[in-house]
């Protein structure tokens, strides 16, 4: 589990047209051809080709090579390019914000919580670092796995890190004492999960994350 920020994706759908194919590819019970696209949208077949293309190099769609459909063998056709959605969803924030994976700790502890009875607090405190180890073990390295999540990790001079973005900035500023407690223990989970043996540690600032990543002792 790697959480996503589409802003580039997002960024090609500023043009009207692609917006149009992007919707049909979604709406569509059957991957996108270009023909399809042109007839779809009263438009030339070489300006639905150009925008698809785009939108493949954007992220926004993915494409294929098929033959047509009810068709094999000698006669049947060179194969086509088709395209489908690249996700179910795209999500943008800047700053970088990771509100849904705030809300699947959330659901996850509430749920953890129900099976052993306990409180939702103290199930984050068993979810969080189990979600950020799986973060940690998908990634190259600490500052890798902390930039996916969005903390924008900056070296502080003296082996450690300064997390200068918190990816649930709205929830800390409302619900502060738990959704630090929570980043600390997804932060403690991600370095676990790399084999990072830095420290995270809760030293709130104003204008950063809660936490901070302390060398090695």
């Amino acid at each position: 589990m790697r959480p996503r920020n589409d802003l580039d994706a997002l960024g090609a759908l500023g043009d009207p047209m692609r917006r149009r194919l992007y919707r049909l590819a979604v709406d569509s019970a059957e991957p996108l051809t270009r023909d399809a696209a042109a007839e779809a949208l009263g438009i030339p077949r070489s300006t639905a080709a150009f925008h698809l293309s785009r939108l493949v190099d954007a992220g926004v769609l993915v494409v294929e090579r098929r033959r047509p459909a009810g068709r094999g063998g000698p006669g049947a056709g060179r194969p086509a390019n088709v395209y489908t959605p690249a996700a179910d969803e795209l999500v943008g924030s800047l700053p970088e914000r990771h509100y849904e994976l705030a809300g699947e700790l959330l659901a996850a502890a509430a749920e953890h919580a129900e099976a052993e009875g306990t409180n939702v607090r103290r199930a984050l405190t068993h979810v969080a670092p189990r979600t950020g180890a799986r973060v940690g073990a998908g990634s190259e390295d600490l500052e890798d796995a902390l930039a996916t999540c969005g903390y924008d990790p900056r070296p502080d001079g003296s082996g450690g890190l300064t997390l200068e973005n918190c990816p649930f900035h709205t929830l800390a500023q409302r619900y502060t004492d738990l959704i630090c407690t929570t980043n600390l223990s997804l932060v403690e989970g991600i370095a676990a999960g790399v084999g990072d043996d830095r420290q995270p540690v809760l030293d709130p600032k104003p204008g950063r994350c809660c936490v901070t990543i302390r060398a090695e002792m």
